[in-house]
């Protein structure tokens, strides 16, 4: 994941996409229009405030140099815990849409565009070179996703579709994107001329990024949210959609949590599958790691739900909400403390910057190098997250 904005006043309406609204229903049903209760579902603020806290902490180690490995992206190929922190956000992105009171074609594009916005913005931060701008990021293409994938509930609804037609729908929709993204990365010749060709370089979705996208771009040769590769993302974005109409059922909370148990350990298992002929692989984003990181997401939010909302093991969970419930500012504070403490220089001269300084002054003395790297991340969340307790205290969520 990677940032930023101005502050908005407390409480605005933030609809499905970064904070969430309240999330337990208890739908008519003979009406697919949920009524919003006035309690939340913890177990969903507790998931998003630890998959930002995983954030924070993989985005910032003192030292790229020493980082343990569960904490780096796989070079290619492959997976670690570090590649399900975006899906699973998307994941949530997608549960918060079906549960949200608010959703309509006006306020869908208005977040869409600002979200965008703001991650050019954040891309741009603190230069401002715009003839070098990396155009796609992370914000981006949780706008994209998001505005697809409400658009596409939007619509639905308007055609009179109930949760029932609206599954098959969305898992229809789900099959097209997988499959077709799958034959176009295998079945079109990329920048070699060879079919299937994977790699870095000779990939279909690398060849889009350079061709629509030159200069533009993160990597020399692909972008990690490009283009094509954004279409399977929002495949992620409507399984989330999925479990989002799967808690909107009159079930028990256990049964529901139960069931999003079963599929989690079934979307592992035909994702590990499926990977042998289409290898998982964050950068591309790949079929295969859309239905694995899809069902690890389902996996866990039954968990938590086991956990939280039906043993009732709350105590541990504040910490975890007040990340979760403020994720937008939490993710724009991270991403402008990074830049400015790497942009401002401290000592003689060139000197070094103030995060070299505060890394080799506060944490190299006492550490070992990759536990002094990995203690200046959890500084960072430490810092970051007393300023969102400060907030929450106030009453401000920073809201789109």
């Amino acid at each position: 994941m990677s940032r930023r904005v101005g502050r908005r006043s407390a409480r605005r309406d933030i609809g499905p996409i970064i904070a969430g609204p309240p999330l337990v229903y208890a739908p008519d049903v003979q009406d697919p229009t949920p009524v919003v209760s006035r309690d939340r579902l913890l177990a969903l603020d507790v998931f998003r405030g630890v998959t930002m806290a995983g954030m924070v902490i993989v985005n910032n180690p003192g030292d790229w140099s020493h980082v343990y490995a569960p904490l780096l992206h796989a070079p290619w190929d492959g997976w670690t815990p570090t590649d399900l922190i975006f899906p699973f956000f998307l994941f949530i992105v997608g549960v918060s849409i079906t549960l949200s009171k608010k959703t309509d074609g006006w306020s869908i594009l208005r977040r869409t565009a600002i979200l965008f916005a703001i991650g050019l913005f954040l891309n741009a931060f603190p230069r401002f070179d715009i003839a070098h701008l990396r155009w796609p990021g992370v914000l981006q293409r949780i706008a994209l996703c998001y505005g697809a994938a409400a658009a596409f509930v939007y619509w639905r609804r308007a055609s009179g579709r109930g949760d029932e037609r609206l599954v098959r729908d969305i898992i229809l929709a789900i099959l097209v994107l997988l499959f077709g993204y799958w034959a176009v990365m295998v079945l079109i010749p990329g920048s070699t001329g060879m079919l299937g060709d994977l790699s870095m370089q000779g990939n279909v979705a690398a060849r889009v990024d350079r061709t629509l996208l030159a200069g533009h771009i993160y990597r020399p040769y692909y972008d990690p949210e490009g283009l094509l590769s954004t279409l399977p993302a929002i495949g992620t974005t409507l399984f989330g959609v999925l479990t989002g109409l799967w808690l909107r059922q009159s079930r028990t909370t256990g049964a529901k949590a139960n069931g999003l148990i079963a599929a989690g350990v079934i979307g592992i298992i035909v994702g590990l599958i499926w990977g042998l002929w289409f290898p998982i692989n964050k950068a591309l984003w790949t079929s295969s790691y859309t239905v694995f990181a899809a069902g690890g997401a389902a996996l866990l939010l039954g968990l938590c739900l086991l956990v939280i909302d039906v043993a009732g093991w709350k105590a541990w969970t504040r910490p975890f909400v007040i990340l979760g419930r403020n994720a937008l500012a939490l993710y724009v504070l991270s991403g402008l403390l990074t830049d400015i403490i790497h942009a401002i220089r401290v000592g003689p001269g060139e000197g070094t910057t103030l995060h070299g300084w505060i890394y080799q002054h506060g944490f190299v003395p006492f550490l070992s190098p990759i536990n002094a790297s990995l203690a200046f991340a959890i500084a960072n969340l430490v810092v970051l997250f007393l300023a969102l307790w400060a907030m929450d205290r106030r009453g401000i969520m920073w809201r789109v």
